[in-house]
């Protein structure tokens, strides 16, 4: 199963409210078959811009990252269901790379060929 990382944000709410949403959609989650291995709170902050979801406009928002691993067949329903969800202002899932890339990064490619100099 690939891993990916729910990006999710939800509308300014108290703690109570908040922790019953994040713990909602894990058990969804975990209901469609994924293997959750981590949620991260980003903390609250004000939105980049206002965003108008179900019929509200939203100006502060608390940011979350779920990881988890899952088949890309519940993608599309998982998604589906995170829109309809009141609480949940932005959902996004983002597939993510298991292997590192191995090998020297580009400056030290570039640092280690001959410099060319100009004559006078």
């Amino acid at each position: 199963m690939p891993r990916y990382e729910l990006a999710l944000i939800l509308k300014a709410m108290q703690r109570p409210e908040t922790a019953a949403t994040i713990r909602r959609t894990v058990e969804t989650l975990m209901e469609r078959g994924a293997i959750v291995r981590g949620l991260e709170n980003l903390g609250e902050r004000r939105l980049p811009y206002k965003i108008s979801k179900h019929n509200e406009r939203h100006t502060r928002g608390g940011y979350f990252l779920i990881d988890f691993h899952a088949a890309p067949s519940i993608l599309t329903g998982l998604l589906d269901h995170l829109d309809r969800d009141v609480d949940v202002v932005r959902p996004t899932v983002l597939k993510t790379d298991q292997v590192q890339p191995r090998g020297p990064c580009c400056a030290v490619e570039v640092a280690s060929k001959p410099q060319v100099t100009r004559q006078k």
